[in-house]
């Protein structure tokens, strides 16, 4: 690393990151800012793994993905995304505006073989029960108001009417 600041240390600021802005995409462009970027202090084009600090970058994500208050998802665009904690009430309470898949946990294992694997375990089962009733308490304006504009232009465009009988 050569600047004498430890691993540890980046991980806080990248955790610190992620709790300020509430949602932010890993390593895609998109309408959220990107850890990837906040982690490295500077723009990155291309693929990242081409970046000097791809080892840096991609054991400080693995700390931030690995805390129990960041959801890591596919909520925007079905890229990685990371929720912080205090966003889950909110993105509960509007879960029904968003395909299921969106809202799923990623998260990776490794393999005997060294290989990374995801596992998705389905919304609502990863959802504890006190952010199940901290959601009932929100309005879905309030909800949406907290998630902010880049998640709720993320929404399905328009719920599909049930077909006629």
């Amino acid at each position: 690393m050569g600047s004498g600041v430890s691993q540890s240390f980046h991980a806080q600021a990248a955790f610190e990151f992620v709790r300020r802005h509430g949602v932010v995409l890993a390593t895609a462009k998109g309408s959220a800012p990107r850890l990837i970027e906040a982690i490295s202090g500077e723009s990155i084009s291309g693929n990242w793994w081409t970046h000097p600090r791809a080892g840096f970058i991609y054991n400080t994500l693995a700390e931030v993905t690995d805390s129990e208050d960041v959801l890591v998802c596919r909520l925007l665009r079905g890229r990685i995304t990371l929720v912080h904690r205090r966003l889950w009430p909110a993105l509960v309470r509007v879960a029904d505006q968003f395909e299921p898949a969106r809202l799923a946990q990623v998260r990776q294992e490794h393999t005997a073989t060294g290989r990374h694997v995801n596992r998705e375990v389905a919304f609502p089962i990863w959802v504890p029960s006190a952010i199940q009733e901290q959601a009932a308490l929100l309005s879905e304006d309030q909800a949406l108001a907290a998630l902010g504009h880049g998640v709720a232009s993320a929404r399905l465009a328009a719920k599909p009417e049930p077909p006629d009988r």
